[in-house]
């Protein structure tokens, strides 16, 4: 049977997972799995497969409430603190502490606090009791026989204790749906086989990829109930997936492929899961993720996922998600949602849904979704991401300052303590998301360069922002932007650091670069910053000074939007200089040569500044630990750190 013919086809979302579910069903494979017995002590977030009944009642006898006498109602009467009732004991009372065995003939106790002591036979009451008061009648919490929990509940510690109240010391669970994650690709390689390779000074080569994917995988399936398990990558042969994929029918629910779902001359899911059984769907109109593989294969339904992270975690969330909670005979809970507002315009394409990851916080009142890198390789964006985005399929985006619905994948009461950062990246603002996660706060910082930064403030999409712009009539650094852009904002711009901006080029300097007009010469590839950048500005402010010629650059037009993306750039090879700070190049073993110091700000609206949101913040500045820590960074001069400078 032809791939192609199953290749990429425009489903809809809803078609696919219809088909999917079509699919499976077809081979009887939907239905929720067996029971198993295991100990109350194993069974916590497990699934009960049958109601559990009460064994026994609880209490199962009439037990004493509190410390005191048991004693018969009616002899209590008209006891009070200025006529108390004297009681013989062991004929009209009997002591009794809290839970024990109301004796014979009791039917309610009095408090110690009301019993007074005459002699070893006689006690005196101040208050008197009504029938059953002070007591727990059989049966007043569970009765034998009652329903403790039904079907279908995921356990939680308080159910196991109710049902070991009631008599059990198992439970009937259903069985965790067995997932096999295959990763594919003859270019991975595993985190342990890398490690030991670098501790035998053989890194990595290019073109190798570090296999991270089935732990991602296998921990979702783990969040979802299933248990994973993680098989050895296998190479870009057809003979060797399918032995793999058939052996690992035998011993699991469900089979789970990453990588090769493609129509690439080596990508051989679609035609294998073919073989064993049918592929229902292969290509889904959403992005990321189209071309994914949902069928079944030897009776067990089959996934092929695609292999960069963003979109395998993305259709993992799709489709892997609702079939482990269908085989576990619940119903996937929807996620919790908010209504942001997007902080910049997203175009999007027409015919696919768009799932965006976003960063959230509060700004002056309103929840601030900041789009994260949409690339589908990009894992951080996975690891950054606060909730999730969906652009309809039919729409061709949003437009800054539109409203947004997001499901949140980040619990609501962090992103309240988010402070929000957009503006100019540097790896001071890196380590101060540290320092301040431990002072109970969270920072989200968005990379957008200094001018983006600026203006995010004026559209009050930000607490604060990173600036570094040099304005060239005046010499003077972010207050005249300020003043420009923001004349109607009271803003506290608070000095971070002095840094070394210069040539980040590779260890020894093969090319003996030296001067900013080396830029020029024939053979030197050049990355630079994007536009709107303090760097970037900083760079063309010098070029002019110098009379050097943008066009004569190769590279030139090449951008980046940090000053780590530069560094990864020369340390890969793809160029052979970039301009940036000291840290970038000592954090990926460059060598860096100096040409300019920067002065680096925070610009924050005084009404933040002065929050109780940003207290931490502003401690922390003036904290040794921190402005050490920057320092050990190298380039940094941070004297000056957290004085407030004149706009």
């Amino acid at each position: 049977m032809s791939r192609r013919r199953y290749y990429l086809e425009d489903r809809a979302l809803d078609d696919a997972i219809a088909c999917f579910e079509a699919a499976i069903e077809r081979v009887g494979g939907l239905h929720p799995l067996d029971g198993e017995t295991v100990p109350l002590a194993e069974a916590r977030d497990r699934v009960t497969a049958a109601p559990v009944w009460a064994a026994r009642s609880v209490p199962h006898y009439h037990a004493a409430a509190m410390d005191g006498i048991a004693v018969r109602a009616a002899t209590t009467a008209g006891a009070t603190e200025s006529s108390p009732l004297t009681l013989a004991l062991g004929e009209q009372a009997v002591w009794v502490d809290t839970g024990d065995p109301m004796p014979s003939g009791a039917d309610a106790v009095v408090m110690a606090e009301h019993v007074q002591v005459l002699d070893d036979t006689t006690v005196a009451i101040t208050a008197a009791v009504a029938p059953w008061q002070h007591v727990r009648p059989m049966g007043e919490d569970i009765v034998a026989t009652e329903l403790v929990v039904p079907e279908g509940v995921r356990l939680r510690p308080v159910d196991l204790g109710a049902i070991a109240a009631a008599g059990h010391a198992t439970v009937s669970v259903r069985r965790r749906p067995q997932v096999a994650i295959i990763p594919t690709g003859s270019e991975l390689v595993t985190p342990e086989a890398a490690a030991e390779r670098e501790a035998i000074g053989h890194p990595v080569r290019a073109g190798e990829i570090i296999e991270f994917n089935s732990l991602i995988l296998a921990g979702m399936v783990e969040e979802w109930g299933g248990l994973p398990t993680r098989l050895p990558p296998v190479p870009d042969r057809q003979d060797l997936l399918r032995a793999a994929i058939v052996s690992a029918i035998d011993h699991h629910d469900v089979i789970v492929v990453n990588a090769g779902s493609s129509a690439g001359a080596e990508d051989y899911t679609a035609t294998v899961l073919a073989e064993l059984g049918e592929v229902a769907v292969h290509g889904v109109a959403i992005r990321p993720g189209h071309p994914v593989i949902l069928g079944v294969a030897g009776g067990k339904p089959a996934l092929g996922l695609p292999g960069y992270p963003v979109s395998a975690a993305l259709t993992a969330e799709l489709f892997l998600r609702p079939l482990l909670y269908r085989l576990l005979g619940l119903t996937p809970p929807p996620r919790p949602e908010v209504t942001a507002t997007i902080s910049r315009k997203l175009l999007s394409p027409l015919g696919e849904d768009e799932f965006v990851r976003v960063t959230l916080g509060r700004v002056d009142g309103r929840l601030i979704a900041t789009p994260l890198a949409r690339g589908a390789g990009v894992v951080m964006s996975l690891v950054r991401a606060d909730g999730r985005a969906r652009i309809p399929r039919f729409s061709e985006g949003l437009h800054a300052g539109a409203e947004v619905t997001v499901e949140l994948l980040r619990d609501q009461a962090e992103i309240e303590s988010t402070i929000v950062v957009i503006g100019s990246h540097d790896l001071a603002l890196d380590l101060l998301a540290s320092h301040v996660r431990r002072a109970g706060r969270r920072l989200s910082s968005a990379n957008v360069g200094s001018l983006g930064g600026l203006m995010a403030l004026k559209r009050r999409d930000a607490h604060l922002a990173g600036v570094h712009l040099l304005d060239e009539e005046t010499g003077e650094y972010n207050a005249s932007y300020i003043r420009r852009l923001l004349p109607d904002e009271e803003i506290v711009l608070v000095h971070l650091a002095y840094r070394e901006q210069g040539f980040l080029v590779a260890p020894g300097n093969p090319l003996g670069l030296s001067r900013l007009r080396d830029l020029a010469r024939s053979g030197v590839r050049f990355v630079n910053r994007q536009r709107g950048s303090g760097t970037r500005m900083l760079l063309d402010y010098q070029l002019r000074l110098e009379g050097i010629d943008p066009s004569a650059i190769t590279g030139y037009q090449r951008e980046e939007f940090t000053h780590m993306a530069v560094a990864a750039a020369v340390q890969s090879g793809a160029a052979d200089v970039g301009l940036g700070i000291s840290a970038a190049a000592r954090a990926l073993g460059l060598a860096f040569i100096p040409l300019f110091s920067e002065r680096y700000d925070l610009a924050v609206p005084r009404r933040h500044w002065e929050s109780e949101l940003l207290a931490p913040l502003r401690q922390i500045l003036f904290e040794s630990a921190y402005r050490s820590a920057v320092e050990s960074l190298g380039g940094y001069n941070v004297d000056r750190m957290g004085e407030e400078v004149r706009v």
